[in-house]
């Protein structure tokens, strides 16, 4: 059973219903490309069964390797970029207490996940040294290739740092690898040295690998339960699986009611949250849409904000800037904690009309106010309404918007699991650094920096 509900009432304002149910043919053709395997990208499906097909003893392994690195280290830096972090941060993020790291009197079970090689600043990295200086602590780099230059470049650093401070020797129960099964500069390393090493299977992408080891280990590091996240994604699975009808299949909804804007001309979607442990979550959607769809120029820009936050900031825009843009908001029913508005005597403030509210009745309504005035504004809404945030429900949330988001980019007639335009900036990059055999292209971009 799912708890996970798609809402898409407030969208028929601006489409009819019955352009949306006009979408269920293509949803059908795409549905049968992903659970057939018969489209383009085919070869990248492997998250499709991924919750059915997880190894018990790989889980266990993770489970194991979990608590051993707990036993050694206060700090677990993961070396990825895109997908090989954004997956592990936003399910971490979700779930962890805010301000665990600045609690006293409270001795840290686990220990605190950070991440690094996913830039190139030079102040990130060495005030990270700074505090790895300080601390214990163990990596997990995650690369298929071990060539890419942000997680490449922090492993060379990290990696001189935590031998000079262990030894070499020690240094190697410190670094886990996960990595190609056979290919690749890390895969070679981490043979020769005897890393602990896990697979990044062949056929899923770094977008789609949150149920991997590339973000099952980081998140059984940081105390999740991964088995409760496996068992919401094989939910979620089943659902998505059994039916492609718009009114039975929640990412078909999605799909449906995301593609009929975006055919009306809503090219820009923000997803919302009210949360703002959900901040990293909204950062891994914009990847796994952003990568997916955004190609032969088409596809919908995926932004994010945080509300009630943002409506300080970003709200005026979405009220009355251009009309190119829909929302999807996240609403979480039941928070984590319970805190009431107090009285004030005095009422300075004007507030006691909310005092012995639930601070979450309020922001509710701040919710529901909000999307009212969008609304009404001509930006329509697409709600995924869950009833709280814990191992379970984001499991289903990330297999909800995987399977979502194959069955929009094949409705967009593109293939959702390649990414070839990420590939421009690094030749660029290459040339200016001076790699050999780019020296006729470093000469053209210089001239034309001038």
């Amino acid at each position: 059973m799912i708890d996970l509900k798609v809402d898409f009432s407030n969208i028929l304002g601006f489409v009819d219903q019955k352009e949306v149910d006009a979408l269920q043919a293509e949803l059908n053709r795409s549905h049968q490309k992903v659970v057939n395997k018969t489209g383009e990208g085919n070869d990248f499906l492997g998250w499709v069964d991924l919750p059915e097909t997880l190894d018990e003893k790989l889980l266990q392994q993770i489970e194991k390797d979990a608590k051993r690195i707990s036993s050694i280290a206060d700090i677990f830096v993961v070396i990825g970029i895109g997908g090989s972090y954004l997956g592990a941060r936003a399910v971490n993020e979700a779930l962890s207490h805010q301000f665990a790291h600045l609690l006293k009197d409270n001795k840290q079970q686990h220990p605190h996940i950070v991440f690094a090689g996913n830039n190139l600043s030079e102040d990130y990295l060495s005030e990270l040294i700074d505090v790895l200086d300080q601390k214990d602590y163990a990596i997990a780099v995650v690369s298929k290739s071990g060539t890419t230059t942000e997680p490449a470049i922090a492993f060379r650093i990290l990696r001189a740092h935590i031998e000079k401070k262990y030894g070499q020797e020690n240094a190697r129960t410190r670094i886990i690898a996960i990595t190609d099964k056979e290919r690749g500069v890390l895969k070679k390393l981490s043979l020769d040295e005897g890393y602990t090493s896990y697979v990044v299977p062949d056929d899923i992408g770094g977008r789609y690998s949150v149920l991997t080891p590339v973000g099952l280990l980081p998140i059984a590091v940081a105390g999740f339960d991964i088995r409760k996240m496996i068992e919401g994604a094989k939910a979620m699975r089943k659902a998505c699986l059994a039916d492609a009808a718009i009114s039975a299949n929640p990412a078909a909804a999605y799909a449906a009611a995301r593609t009929s804007l975006y055919r009306k001309g809503k090219t820009t979607e923000i997803m919302v949250g009210y949360q703002p442990s959900l901040v990293f979550f909204v950062e891994w959607w914009k990847q796994l849409y952003g990568e997916s769809e955004g190609k032969q120029n088409r596809g919908i820009f995926p932004a994010g904000v945080t509300f009630t936050a943002d409506l300080h900031s970003m709200g005026q825009y979405i009220q009355e800037g251009l009309r190119i843009i829909f929302e999807t908001v996240i609403s979480v029913e039941t928070p984590k904690r319970t805190l009431l508005v107090p009285v004030d005597p005095e009422d300075l403030d004007g507030l006691n009309f909310t005092a012995g509210k639930r601070l979450s009745e309020v922001n509710r309504q701040a919710e529901l106010g909000t999307l009212l005035a969008h609304v009404d504004g001509g930006v329509p809404n697409i709600i995924i309404n869950v009833p709280a945030i814990n191992e379970n429900i984001i499991g289903q949330l990330v297999y909800f918007f995987e399977f979502a988001c194959a069955l929009s980019g094949y409705m967009l007639d593109v293939n959702p699991f390649d990414q070839p335009g990420v590939e421009a900036y690094k030749k660029n990059m290459f040339a200016l650094l001076g790699k050999p055999g780019y020296e006729k292209q470093a000469a053209e971009l210089r001239a034309r920096l001038k």
